[in-house]
């Protein structure tokens, strides 16, 4: 009889929007607490997958002239790097700009130190992967003149708002909020499956849509522009920096944070299980005080 239940009534495959919340919650805590050393070691891993996603990205795309299949396939390479930080646990700082919110937002602390900590360790590991990948990838010279020509292409199209003054950086900013938007309900839809391939097709289908769009995406951006390193493009370091990363950097800490951590906070606080939060962090706490 409990086998008939059983067919008659399957598992439920995915978790409600006040689950992930609470998963949110948990991920950002668990991650705080964190060694020092770990957070830049996990960091340092998602800065070389983005950079191994931008690498799929080119070769998937390469000599493709229909746009629509061009866009897809581009879209397809960087859900590769995505899937590969969310499964084996990597922190993006994009990531965290979802997962902290959503902890600040139930915790009865406001942004400390260590919370400023966190976001800039994992802002300079996410770096320091992405250039590590791009130095191995020039060194081991087993990419042909072709895929530098497709990387090109995508590098003119993440550089092309540098041409039009202060309103080229304000259009980064807002292309960078769509962006993490976009990332932020990734996670959302990858935290929501229960199962690889459910985490992998949540994953898969916003990622599709941010890079069809061409949005800007800091850490994606760091993927692209560590792989042209050691090529001499014609984008300095200066123009990456200034007019790119960090306009895309403070869109994306707003996209990830209010779009989706502070929209379903709100939205499913009656349902979120606060209790069960506060009991974590009072036994958190307790543990701290006894070491």
């Amino acid at each position: 009889m409990q086998t008939l239940k059983n067919k008659d009534n399957p598992q439920r495959q995915y978790y409600f929007p006040a689950q992930i919340v609470e998963s949110f919650i948990r991920e950002g805590k668990e991650s705080l607490q964190t060694s020092g050393l770990a957070q830049l070691i996990l960091s340092i891993m998602a800065g070389a997958f983005i950079a191994f996603g931008a690498l799929a990205s080119v070769l998937l795309s390469l000599d493709v002239k229909s746009t629509g299949m061009f866009n897809l396939l581009s879209g397809i390479g960087f859900a590769i790097g995505y899937a590969m930080i969310f499964l084996s646990g990597s922190i993006l700082f994009t990531e965290i700009n979802v997962l902290l919110p959503s902890y600040i937002l139930q915790s009865k602390y406001w942004i400390s130190k260590k919370v400023l900590q966190f976001w800039a360790v994992c802002y300079i590991g996410n770096f320091i992967g992405a250039l590590f990948v791009g130095f191995l990838l020039n060194l081991s010279g087993s990419l042909s003149p072709d895929f530098y020509d497709g990387l090109l292409k995508f590098m003119e199209k993440k550089m092309q708002f540098t041409d039009r003054g202060a309103w080229g950086i304000a259009q980064v900013f807002f292309s960078a909020i769509l962006a993490n938007w976009l990332i932020g309900i990734a996670a959302v839809l990858a935290t929501a499956a229960r199962d690889v391939v459910g985490k992998i097709l949540g994953i898969a289908l916003p990622v599709i849509i941010f890079e069809a769009g061409n949005f800007q995406h800091a850490v994606a951006n760091m993927g692209y522009f560590s792989i042209t390193v050691l090529e001499g493009f014609e984008y300095s370091w200066w123009e990456f920096i200034l007019l790119n990363l960090f306009p895309a950097t403070l869109g994306n800490l707003l996209g990830g944070g209010l779009l989706v951590s502070l929209l379903l906070s709100f939205a499913f606080k009656e349902d979120i299980d606060t209790e069960m939060i506060q009991e974590e962090e009072d036994a958190a706490e307790h543990s701290l005080d006894n070491k």
